[in-house]
């Protein structure tokens, strides 16, 4: 039985808050340098050069990559064979985030009575997190800030069984028509097909975390990949909304057996600014 002590994960959850709001991942990077050589708009080409500029000055100057540092999105794989030590799990997470956020001087961005008052709770708190238990002793910590922009053009679909794999593409292609610049392209696109509805749901979201262009092992889902991503990418959309051959970066689909009478379909996009970091404890 290994020992973790909550201290320690309070202050690597504030680090990767700062880390992963300043520093753009290598896979991203890589990702927007090679669609600015092969996006064929001049005004989308210039687009990408000003993004990816962007993140050298915040990484250089260790200031936001954009204004809106999200909802705090925390993912942990408990190793059944770690003991957590030194007090409640979330509450180490959770001050973490306040202490990143304070500290970083990110944007604060979560309100309690969502519906009615919507106070700020000034120090990003809480954050959400996913737990599951992993084999092991170890605690991995992966850390998204997802922003609002992009979030809220996530949808849930319960799809008939016949839709099959068209239907998969045909939504998807859809959705990105109808949200267009809205969620600040180039994106990733997050898929979760199969399971139940919150599944689906958790699945597209963890799709996200993969490194950007990395195929699902699985063949035919990752010819699916393939399709989606094509399909996206003909809309024209292009860099911020304004027109190109670039509108997404990659498609990243995780599938799980579903009910004989459903086909659960759920689509998380994330914007170009495609933030997360981890570590193992």
């Amino acid at each position: 039985m290994r020992e973790i002590k909550t201290k320690d994960i309070t202050q690597a959850v504030a680090r990767l808050c700062q880390q992963a709001n300043f520093e753009l991942g290598e896979d991203v990077l890589s990702a927007l340098k090679k669609v600015q050589q092969s996006e064929e708009s001049p005004l989308g080409k210039e687009v990408l050069s000003q993004l990816i500029e962007n993140a050298r000055i915040a990484h250089e100057e260790r200031l936001p990559l954009c204004q809106d540092c999200g909802t705090t999105v925390v993912f942990l794989e408990i190793g059944q064979n770690a003991h957590i030590s030194g007090g409640d799990l979330y509450a180490a997470v959770a001050e973490g985030v306040r202490l990143g956020y304070t500290q970083g001087y990110l944007r604060k961005s979560i309100v309690n009575k969502p519906f009615s008052d919507r106070i700020n709770t000034g120090d990003n708190t809480p954050p959400v997190i996913h737990t599951e238990i992993v084999p092991g002793e170890k605690l991995k910590i992966m850390l998204m800030p997802k922003g609002g922009g992009a979030e809220n053009m996530s949808i849930l679909a319960m799809l008939k069984p016949d839709a099959g794999r068209q239907g998969i593409i045909d939504l998807v292609v859809k959705t990105v028509s109808e949200v267009g610049g809205n969620p600040c392209p180039p994106l990733i696109i997050g898929l979760g097909i199969g399971g139940t509805a919150e599944k689906s749901m958790l699945e597209a979201k963890k799709a996200l975390l993969r490194l950007v262009g990395s195929p699902n092992p699985a063949f035919e889902v990752a010819r699916l990949e393939r399709e989606v991503l094509a399909g996206v990418n003909a809309l024209g959309i292009g860099p911020l909304g304004l027109g190109g051959t670039t509108t997404a970066l990659a498609v990243h689909a995780e599938v799980m057996p579903a009910h004989i009478a459903s086909l659960p379909l759920a689509i998380n996009l994330q914007c170009h600014s495609a933030r997360h970091k981890e570590v193992v404890l």
